[in-house]
């Protein structure tokens, strides 16, 4: 898969579950909610923090800094204090293997 970066299999990545991985300098978290897969950049942008590790409410991803709340389907922010979207990226699975890439 050219271009694409490996997450890892869908067995090693149950519901509820996120994997970090990185596609050049961008780190790229990706989301296991109920089954669906889905990426995001694992930066802030109220501050430049990590996303991955904070609390995880429905397809809301919370900053564990500052508490700006971002979706995980879209990049959208759904809580301030940041008011600018996260990246979200394409995920693809082949034969039980998950990608991602940062396609900007």
């Amino acid at each position: 898969m050219n271009g694409w970066v490996r997450v890892g299999t869908r067995s090693e990545f149950l519901p509820g579950e996120y994997k970090l991985v990185w596609d050049g300098d961008t780190p790229i978290a990706v989301y296991n909610i109920d089954g669906a897969l889905y990426a995001v950049e694992d930066t802030c942008t109220h501050d430049g923090g990590d996303l991955a590790g904070g609390e995880v409410f429905g397809f809301e991803v919370e900053c564990p800094r500052h508490g700006a709340r971002f979706d995980l389907r879209t990049g959208a922010v759904t809580k301030p204090p940041a008011y600018e979207p996260i990246a979200s990226f394409p995920v693809r699975e082949e034969e039980g293997v998950i990608w991602t890439r940062d396609d900007r």
